[in-house]
């Protein structure tokens, strides 16, 4: 009899995502277990007891899932999780706390597709803004915008100390140059967007972070996405379906909530099932959820045109 697929999902939270427990079983997960309130210390533990108890044979069937809500814990409970294996006794691991990972490299792919049809530099050098990018989502938004070349500014609705210490810890993590900026009022977010290429709203779901008045300050922008879609909208006049949809009143285009929502969910799909059947053990973190963003992307666009 052939060894079901387990994976082990960990999270420092109260519970396990019911999204993320779905999309494992979509995946083909068979025996899916939830750790909750796991600390990171309590990693290197659970870790071994998953590898060693189903030997060389039985790890290839075998996958860890790191939740949670936070960013940065979740890429060291990755870390702590890399360097408990033993070989041969290796599995594969993936981290997507809250979505945000996933989330984050649907939103910078779908940007960058849409910058990438005036310009082939796609995200190199363009100013991005992050509005509420103190959150998990904002944060790796903002990683992997620096990460392709962006000049990145964090913002947040707290002022600039909070945005300017999430920019640093968050730079500092992953190695890579990110500014703070204000948002705590309109006059700051007006002021935050008035030399901003692109803006990326990150904020609480059902909170307006641009107004229509707003927009007006944005003379230089060039994409506006947004992944709220609890009404109202994040960015006065992106619908949740608009896929670089011209933004009225600009000279941008909106991409929405469920339009990066489709690609994120391929996205975690994608991930999750490549993480049950590779034949080596692979570890996935945001760097490969953009990878896979971008991929089911340009698939996309070829089957399209």
């Amino acid at each position: 009899m052939e060894r079901p697929y387990i994976l082990h999902m960990i999270t420092p939270g109260k519970q396990m995502s019911p999204f993320d427990i779905n999309m494992a079983a979509d995946a083909g997960y068979q025996i899916i277990v939830p750790y909750c309130e796991a600390g990171i210390d309590s990693v290197t533990a659970l870790t071994q007891d998953a590898i060693f108890s189903r030997g060389p044979k039985g790890v290839a069937r075998t996958g860890l899932f790191i939740g949670g809500r936070d960013a940065l814990l979740a890429a060291d409970m990755l870390e702590r999780a890399k360097k408990a294996m033993v070989p041969p006794f290796v599995v594969s691991v993936m981290a997507d706390p809250s979505g945000a990972y996933t989330t984050a490299a649907a939103m910078v792919a779908c940007v960058e597709a849409a910058l990438l049809k005036n310009s082939p530099d796609g995200l190199k050098g363009q100013r991005v803004v992050v509005l509420g990018g103190t959150g998990p989502v904002g944060r790796i938004a903002g990683v992997l915008a620096a990460q392709a070349g962006a000049d990145v500014a964090l913002s947040s609705r707290n002022g600039i100390d909070v945005a300017e210490e999430a920019a640093q810890q968050t730079g500092k993590r992953f190695g890579v140059t990110i500014h703070g900026i204000s948002g705590g009022d309109r006059a700051a977010v007006r002021t935050s967007i008035g030399d901003a290429d692109v803006v990326l709203a990150c904020a609480a779901a059902g909170v307006q972070v641009v107004s229509a008045e707003d927009l007006g300050f944005a003379k230089r922008l060039k994409v506006a996405a947004d992944v709220n879609a609890v009404p109202p909208e994040g960015v006065a006049g992106v619908g949740v379906m608009d896929d670089a949809k011209p933004l009225a009143g600009t000279n941008a285009v909106g991409i929405g909530a469920l339009a990066i929502g489709n690609v994120k969910y391929q996205t975690q799909h994608r991930l999750l099932v490549q993480m049950r059947d590779a034949p080596k053990a692979v570890t996935l973190g945001f760097t490969e959820a953009f990878a896979t963003a971008r991929a089911f992307l340009a698939e996309s666009a070829a089957k399209a045109g």
